[in-house]
């Protein structure tokens, strides 16, 4: 019994970012139809399942026992991601946040990278303003640096181009992820010509965001890979699962 309740708690995280992943897959789809739930508030149905899941993953990655310098990491990590964000605010698409978070996950795990991202999303929205949006971003980058994690497992030793290629990706991603928070809040009625205007008007500032994520790392992206894998080994953290 003693061995299933850890199999399991071990087990918990993963699955909490499966639901993430799949509650967001069924927003999107239910919100298409009028029959559903008789034609709801799907925006403040995802505000709502967007805090669920981000409860769920907290109280997940709460069961793993983590050392002081582990949360040092974390901390550390969660306040330049959030601190590199605020100067590039101006700039439409350039989130350094992505590449800090996914690097993050990569290097240190999924429980890190998933922290890393939600904290850096709470913590630069105190200068650059609180709103329904902000569990949105802590789920979206939070993901990502999950998704680091998941990558690191595939491919440890990973090639340049290769990741250059998976921060591209996370740049629509991301946006992909924030333009389904805004088709369900503010866009009516909720149909495929709307869903597609909606992508199809960010789609600028979501190629920024992914040519800056490339460019993040080809222009530092090994050599911070090198110093939080030095971090790792010198203060002995071992990557979470």
């Amino acid at each position: 019994m003693g061995e299933g309740k850890l199999f399991r708690r071990k087990k918990w995280g993963r699955w909490a970012l499966g639901l993430a992943v799949a509650a967001i897959l069924w927003i999107t789809a239910g919100s298409f139809s009028n029959q559903v739930a008789g034609g709801q508030n799907w925006g403040l149905l995802g505000l709502g399942v967007a805090f669920l899941i981000l409860a769920l993953l907290f109280i997940a990655f709460e069961q793993k026992q983590a050392s002081s310098r582990e949360l040092a990491i974390i901390a550390a990590l969660g306040a330049l991601a959030a601190a590199s964000r605020v100067p590039f605010s101006f700039l439409p698409g350039i989130q350094p946040v992505t590449f800090l978070t996914v690097l993050s996950g990569y290097v240190f795990g999924l429980r890190a990278g998933f922290m890393v991202g939600a904290s850096a999303a709470l913590v630069s929205n105190f200068f650059l303003g609180q709103g329904p949006w902000t569990p949105w971003q802590m789920l979206a980058w939070g993901l990502a640096g999950a998704s680091g994690s998941f990558l690191s497992k595939v491919f440890p030793h990973i090639q340049r181009w290769a990741m250059v290629l998976f921060l591209f990706s996370w740049g629509f991603l991301y946006g992909w992820i924030m333009n389904l928070w805004h088709w369900l809040g503010f866009v009516y009625p909720h149909t495929w010509q709307t869903f597609l205007a909606t992508y199809a008007a960010s789609f600028s500032i979501d190629a920024m965001h992914a040519i800056g994520n490339s460019m993040f790392y080809l222009f530092f992206g090994e050599r911070f890979t090198q110093i939080l894998r030095r971090f790792a080994r010198r203060l002995r953290v071992e990557p979470w699962s």
